[in-house]
């Protein structure tokens, strides 16, 4: 079965797929449509949870300029787009009912040309066009598990809300025939707004080996556009067909050099708003603290949270809610936020000089682990979930929260943003005199080519301008 994954037919390719008649636009939100209204309800969640609106006059202008030429040859030239830059470091597009797209600044970070981009933008303005829905998982992962913690352990809110609505997205795919069929509108709108059409089978390849880039190394690791849209070798054969039918003198168009001076300057992995993840650290310069999960564990750093997902189906968030005045730990605790709480299970302990209480909860099959500490002005918690059949993983949930600790001075100093830096190739440089420059990784010389798709090999030539990550 395996064999076959690989092969293609011509069948595969002569399809009948046709973009919707009656496509649902922003303009159609107060018509009573229920599809659309979940991109208008869900639309602050996801801006909130993905670390709010990413900035930039130069991104934003050419966002808006790839938006609008795609517009003019779509099958529905009428039809309307929200589209808005996340401030988010990984990897991910989509798309919601009502015209709403969101691309992430860590996309823009890996593209090398704005064909690229027009390409990621074309594959979800079709998903748009075409009146795809968002289709939910039957089986649960590890993302449904971190909203566990969240939905069956405390009391409803903001915070609550946008990280579920970020798991909801999380489990949210396209059948394999959307996402065929996304592919197919997306690469002729492409074609017929004049960019290059191997632009898409070009950029999933740079998707995979930044993928395989991260499988060692969680450094810029976070929800990724193959979670959402799966490639497969079939899928990749298929949207190479269709790119070749269009591929001609006069769809050749990249804007490369116009694309590298707009992404100069462009923040790079995580900011100091939300903190940062190194590895398996996760650090916070404004709020001067750091903690570590194990190895295994994944770290994402959302606005409102700090969510790791473990082996044997454990979860753990992380966050803060300030000290109101006249609380204490003990009256906090018992402030009726956490539901199942074991009264008999509050214990007060310190956690490297810091006070701090830990206790114990129920929840359906359920057991957390619940850790606070006091630091300035805040309450730092920790709620571990692990399924009741596996309570001895609860060692995992101390070992997390034992090692919270405040950050030194020159610790503090030392966190500064990461930034893309576009430089032009002299001569005599070469892979490893320009990757030696990066900065933010230990693996260098394989980031550099992750990052400007240069398989290994591959030399630079004089003139032509690259990108390094940088302060």
């Amino acid at each position: 079965m395996g064999g076959l994954a690989g092969c293609i037919t011509p069948s595969d390719l002569e399809s009948e797929f046709a973009p919707s008649s009656n496509p649902q636009t922003v303009d159609q939100l107060q018509l009573d449509d229920k599809r659309a209204e979940i991109g208008a309800r869900q639309h602050p969640k996801i801006v909130a949870s993905y670390g709010g609106e990413y900035r930039d006059a130069n991104a934003l202008k050419m966002i808006a300029r790839i938006v609008g030429i795609l517009t003019t040859v779509s099958e529905n030239p009428i039809q309307s787009y929200r589209i808005t830059i996340l401030d988010a470091p990984s990897v991910n597009a989509f798309a919601l009912p009502g015209g709403y797209l969101y691309i992430t600044r860590g996309l823009l970070a890996l593209a090398n040309d704005e064909a690229e981009i027009a390409a990621v933008i074309s594959h979800e303005m079709a998903h748009v066009i075409a009146n795809h829905g968002i289709q939910r998982k039957q089986q649960q992962d590890a993302a449904l598990i971190a909203g566990q913690v969240v939905s069956e352990i405390l009391s409803g809110n903001l915070s609550t809300n946008s990280v579920l609505a970020r798991n909801k997205l999380r489990l949210a795919a396209f059948s394999r025939q959307q996402e065929l069929q996304a592919d197919e509108i997306g690469i002729r709108m492409l074609a017929q707004a004049g960019y290059d059409p191997d632009a898409s089978v070009r950029f999933l390849k740079s998707l995979e080996n930044f993928s395989a880039f991260n499988a060692e190394d969680q450094t810029f690791s976070g929800l990724n556009f193959l979670s959402s849209h799966p490639s497969t070798p079939k899928r990749r054969a298929a949207a190479q067909k269709y790119a070749d039918q269009f591929t001609s003198p006069s769809s050749q168009t990249t804007n490369r050099a116009n694309f590298m001076r707009d992404i100069n300057g462009l923040t790079f992995g995580d900011n100091a708003q939300h903190g940062y993840v190194r590895g398996n650290t996760f650090l916070h310069a404004n709020l001067g603290i750091r903690f570590d999960v194990p190895d295994g564990f994944e770290i994402d750093n959302t606005s409102d949270a700090v969510l790791a997902n473990g082996p044997n189906e454990i979860a753990t968030q992380f966050d803060a809610v300030e000290i109101k005045a006249g609380s204490s730990l003990d009256s906090y605790i018992n402030d009726g936020w956490i539901k199942g709480l074991e009264p008999s299970s509050i214990a007060r302990t310190t956690i490297n000089g810091l006070p701090a209480l830990t206790a114990r909860a129920q929840a359906d099959r359920w057991i957390f682990d619940v850790t606070l500490i006091q630091y300035n002005e805040f309450y730092y918690r920790f709620l571990t979930a692990v399924p009741k059949t596996k309570a001895r993983y609860l060692l995992v949930a101390k070992e997390i929260a034992g090692s919270f600790r405040a950050l030194s001075q020159n610790e503090v100093a030392n966190l500064r943003p990461l930034r893309i830096r576009t430089v032009q190739v002299a001569p005599g440089d070469t892979v490893s005199s320009i990757a030696a420059k990066m900065l933010g990784t230990n693996r260098k010389i394989e980031l550099f080519r992750v990052l400007n798709a240069l398989q290994s090999g591959a030399t630079l030539t004089q003139g032509s301008i690259v990108k390094i990550v940088s302060e």
